[in-house]
């Protein structure tokens, strides 16, 4: 038995999950934690199980005695440790070792995932060759994720692997890439620690490791952050990618073309800058000449200063000279440039299979979202290839039905009889409210399956006395938005 899968026993031995840990320190310490403050946990450490033991030592990045260690350890031991990487002989932490757990289109996920250790354990700002291990962008990109099968899929620029390893669920093989010898390291010891086997490491920038590949699914959590090209601003690999502001977002949205099959996929995740032209309107322009169907989806927008203090305070840098002098740096990068504000968001593109219309969509959405995003976004592309195969004429002679997740809310003025505002409520993906005026409420109400469209359009036309054809032509545009967004289900 290898070291890795000794750690691995010994780790499921110890029961070292999400909810073990949960609950041996409680969801107010285990939410304190998720704040960056780990001393409610520790303080909830009163006993020396091997769970216990190991949480102190790879979640909380706290030294433990050696003897407890090698209980806590039975079948790896502290020489196996060593041999890892993971502590010193003396129980000192080297890596961040933790479960992670999410419910995805396959099930229940549970893994073990290694990263470098972050500032709290170290005292001080990042390396610049930091791994980083699950965070925001992480699990944001993985619910995304469609789960849709495919021969080959390519994580870009992998990091600690999280997304090769979601992606490994779903392709038959994976390839990841990074332009880190250390994320791919520690990339290849998550995969081997999850016994995932159909994943291939690969050393490089972007696209150069698969030059000539095509791929049916590409995914990346790209370094995306936007870092002043200046000597003295720390340059950390996980989220900067040595570029001028935003350019290597741009370079992966204008290429990833090149490397998708006839009707493949890519999802990343990006920041895109203001200056002059609002962020959305310079994405669409770098998808000039692709022919790319494409779903943009920007759900932040800060101010240049709000930007500056989230990624400087990210490296681990606190408020002080320092703060201030790096701050300085990045809002003269942003004025040599006129930038004003940076947005954030998700793109999903698809290399079309026939010249048929293509899928332009840029929108700006910032309100809650549902569950089975990943899902749903399969769901908006197969519901476009749908409406755009059928005319106005086709569309009417359609069935539909009401999606198993919408509800309708209406507001009335008291003894009013007739509502005042009607809303549709979706309450999965995008979790969307469309408010609807009379005769739209009726035909999604009497859409279940039975009746064509044509039918209901006349039925409705006649109980409100109103022109047939008329009423037909207004309510079809917002049918097929309705469709579009998942709230109709030919």
């Amino acid at each position: 038995m290898t070291a890795i899968a000794r750690l691995r026993a010994d780790l499921a031995a110890a029961n070292f999950t999400v909810d073990a840990l949960t609950d041996l320190w409680g969801e107010d310490a285990a939410a304190a934690l998720h704040r960056g403050h780990r001393v409610p946990a520790l303080r909830a450490l009163t006993s020396r199980t091997p769970l216990a033991t190991l949480a102190q030592c790879f979640v909380l990045s706290v030294p433990v005695p050696a003897e407890e260690l090698a209980a806590a350890l039975p079948t790896l031991g502290i020489d196996g440790a060593v041999e890892l990487g993971l502590t010193t002989p003396d129980g000192v932490p080297l890596l961040d070792l933790r479960p992670y757990s999410v419910v995805d289109t396959g099930g229940v996920v549970s893994w073990f995932i290694a990263s470098d250790l972050g500032e709290l354990a170290l005292g001080h700002a990042l390396g610049e060759h930091h791994v980083l291990g699950v965070g925001g962008a992480s699990t944001t990109l993985s619910a995304l994720m469609m789960a849709l099968p495919v021969d080959l899929a390519l994580d870009l620029g992998t990091g600690c692997g999280i997304q090769a390893l979601h992606a490994a669920r779903h392709a038959t093989r994976v390839i990841a890439t990074d332009i880190s010898p250390r994320a791919l390291v520690l990339a290849r010891l998550n995969a081997e620690l999850n016994a995932v086997t159909n994943i291939e490491f690969r050393l490089g920038s972007l696209f150069e490791p698969v030059a000539n590949e095509r791929f049916g699914h590409v995914v990346s959590n790209p370094p995306f952050v936007i870092t002043p090209r200046t000597a003295g601003v720390p340059e950390y690999e996980y989220r900067d990618g040595g570029l001028v502001g935003d350019a290597l977002v741009a370079s992966v949205i204008r290429d990833v073309g090149e490397h998708l099959e006839l009707g493949g996929f890519a999802q990343l995740l990006g920041n895109w800058e203001y200056s002059g032209e609002p962020g959305l309107d310079r994405v669409r322009h770098w998808l000039d000449g692709t022919s790319l169907d494409a779903w943009v989806v920007e759900r932040e927008r800060q101010s240049v200063e709000q930007y500056a203090e989230t990624w400087i305070r990210d490296g681990g840098t606190r408020p002080g000279p320092e703060f201030d002098r790096l701050y300085q740096e990045w809002l003269d990068d942003f004025a040599s440039r006129g930038v004003t504000e940076v947005g954030f968001g998700y793109v999903t593109l698809r290399r079309p299979e026939t010249g048929g219309t293509t899928l332009q969509r840029f929108e700006r959405y910032d309100a809650p979202l549902g569950g089975s995003l990943g899902d749903h976004i399969a769901s908006v592309f197969a519901a476009h290839d749908w409406l755009a195969a059928r005319d106005d004429t086709a569309l009417v002679a359609a069935t539909l039905t009401i999606a198993a997740d919408v509800t309708e809310e209406r507001h009335y003025w008291p003894g009013a009889e007739h509502p005042t505002l009607m809303l549709l409520h979706q309450g999965s993906g995008f979790a969307r409210t469309v408010p609807v005026g009379t005769a739209l409420a009726a035909v999604v109400g009497a859409c279940d399956g039975t009746l064509s469209l044509g039918a209901i359009c006349s039925a409705v036309a006649q109980l409100l006395d109103a022109d047939e054809e008329r009423l037909t032509a207004e309510l079809i545009p917002a049918v097929r938005e309705l469709v579009l967004d998942g709230f109709l289900v030919p």
